[in-house]
């Protein structure tokens, strides 16, 4: 059994190769996704071109793309979430983490991805970066010589500041 890439556990021939060879369509955006990915791994990048919208395609970079995918080792995906992209849905949102490694260094491709399913295939419209999270400190500030937040018992500075 081969894998597939998308870490579905179920063989590539059972997953994702019958979207990538367009024997099937991808029944919700999820499963677009992981196909998607699952061309990058591969190193077959007609299917990531074919599977963008039409207002979209002059816009992909087939070069880098090709580059990319070559250049770097997958190593998994992480599907964060979806809203919408179902069977009975036309939109669909798929947030992601793909892991690589390139030039021996390990990176995460964070997106938001948007679909839309036009004639009965789900196609990529766009994605963007999430946006992090913005944290309010709502407390006290601490002293360097009040007790470290931690509970440890030292001083602020002999634990958490940096002193």
């Amino acid at each position: 059994m081969n894998p597939c890439p998308c870490g579905s556990g179920r063989p590539l021939t059972d997953c994702c190769d019958p979207y990538i060879t367009g024997r099937a369509a991808a029944p919700t955006a999820e499963a677009l996704m992981r196909a998607r990915y699952t061309s990058y791994a591969t190193g077959r990048i007609d299917f990531i071109e074919r599977s963008h919208a039409p207002e979209t395609r002059a816009d992909f970079k087939r070069e880098a793309s090709e580059k990319w995918a070559r250049e770097s080792q997958w190593k998994g995906l992480k599907i964060v979430g979806t809203k919408g992209g179902g069977d009975k849905d036309t939109e669909g949102v798929v947030s992601f983490v793909a892991f690589f490694a390139k030039d021996g260094k390990d990176f995460r491709h964070e997106e938001i991805g948007r679909f839309r399913k036009e004639k009965g295939a789900w196609l990529f419209v766009d994605g963007h970066a999430p946006i992090p999270e913005t944290f309010v400190k709502t407390g006290p500030d601490l002293g360097r010589n009040d007790p470290c937040h931690c509970g440890s018992g030292k001083k602020f500075k002999k634990c958490h500041g940096r002193g």
